[in-house]
């Protein structure tokens, strides 16, 4: 029998039509993609609402196509997650819907794994916020572990440095001591001073003579911020205007509880900071912008493989 006869058999025609018919359909008529979308208006609302809620007023146009962007990402995550069986696994998942099953009043005389898989029959894992929050926490941590975002080179910290210089400047320090006087004794302000003065009080000395200050009466190496969180902020600017010098009396100083008469201990001047000082806070930036593209890459490049509708 020849070659030729031998490939005149209709069941080898029809296998070779076959696999050129699957392989047209394949390449030209690819299946359709999973859909993601579009929310409800029931959710659109609420991101509406959020916003209200955040800012005061309502998001315009662009504002809330970011957001239903963000909240479409959300649920292309967590369709993947579940394509991927994620919830299957996930301590965190079964505990949740075991809690839930409990609320429901459905454990009575059941195992853990008889209430998990009742839950899971009845698909309440679809419908929980939290269980829906971890999942799309897992599919971020897979994708930024299959896309990870590059270590930060000392070329780079050294770049962030230069750029936010005097945005890390060390403020001043301040190392007072100080007489209180609260408002029903601010008229006594004037006498009590020129009796610190006259007899050449220490401030330790002089405390004796302070009306009962709450936050205390000794702050040291305290930065403006600092300060103002015991004082309030009019007593920092007051004191900053008045330029006081280390080892001197200034004031009276008022605050927002009154007046007070300010030893200046010591003062350590603004200055700027070293790459040292803030290395670790720069790494932690950078890394976080980088880890935050990568995720953004990675979220982007899973989006070709959905449908998303608006």
């Amino acid at each position: 029998m020849t070659l030729l006869s031998r490939l005149n058999r209709p069941w080898l025609h029809f296998i070779v039509l076959g696999c050129l018919l699957f392989y047209l359909q394949d390449r030209y008529l690819p299946a359709p993609k999973p859909v993601v979308g579009p929310l409800s208006a029931a959710r659109m609302d609420a991101l509406q609402q959020q916003w209200m809620a955040s800012v005061g007023r309502p998001p315009d146009a662009g504002q809330l196509a970011f957001m239903v962007a963000a909240e479409l990402d959300r649920d292309m995550l967590f369709q993947r997650a579940l394509e991927l069986e994620l919830h299957l696994y996930d301590t965190v998942v079964y505990q949740r819907l075991l809690l839930n099953m409990r609320f429901l009043q459905m454990g009575e005389g059941k195992s853990d794994d008889e209430l998990y898989q009742m839950a899971l029959a009845m698909r309440l894992h679809m419908g929980d916020e939290v269980i829906k929050r971890r999942l799309i926490q897992v599919m971020e941590q897979l994708l930024l572990a299959s896309n990870p975002p590059a270590a930060i080179t000392e070329a780079e910290l050294a770049a962030e440095f230069d750029q936010r210089r005097e945005e890390l400047r060390r403020p001043p320090r301040y190392s007072i001591e100080h007489i209180y006087f609260n408002r029903e004794r601010e008229a006594e302000a004037e006498a009590v001073i020129a009796k610190i003065q006259q007899d050449k009080l220490t401030p330790e000395q002089a405390r004796q003579l302070s009306s009962p200050f709450l936050p205390g009466y000794q702050f040291a190496a305290q930065t403006p911020d600092q300060l103002a969180r015991h004082f309030g902020t009019s007593f920092v600017e007051n004191l900053q205007q008045l330029d006081p010098q280390p080892g001197q009396w200034v004031g009276p100083v008022r605050s927002t509880y009154g007046l007070h008469y300010v030893w200046l201990a010591a003062l350590e001047p603004a200055r700027d900071a070293t790459l040292d000082e803030v290395r670790l806070q720069l790494q932690r930036d950078l890394e976080s912008r980088a880890t935050d593209a990568a995720l953004r890459e990675s979220i982007a490049a899973l989006r070709q493989h959905y449908e998303i509708r608006q």
